[in-house]
């Protein structure tokens, strides 16, 4: 039962990669099951998957929109990004 246990649980630190890695890739079966388990009892880390969803979805639109962006379009970028945040 405990290394059941043990495949199942995982770490905020190992969540958030997870979180990270799963806006880039695919997860495999074992990491999307550890995932969603670890998010089902961890609000803190399905908070933080809004918010880097949200901040990658903002800067991608930036990014295409602003191919050369300048410090002052960064600041404006950087005040959207927070209020955007401050909305989840």
């Amino acid at each position: 039962m405990k290394k059941i246990l043990h495949f199942l649980m995982l770490s905020c630190k190992k969540a958030t990669m997870l979180i990270e890695k799963k806006l880039l890739i695919k997860l495999s079966f074992k990491e999307n099951v550890q995932l969603t388990l670890h998010k089902s009892m961890c609000d803190a880390c399905t908070a933080y998957e809004k918010q880097s969803k949200k901040m990658d979805e903002i800067l991608k639109q930036h990014i295409h929109d602003n191919p050369n962006s300048d410090a002052v379009q960064n600041e404006k970028l950087k005040d959207k990004i927070t209020q955007s945040l401050n909305k989840i």
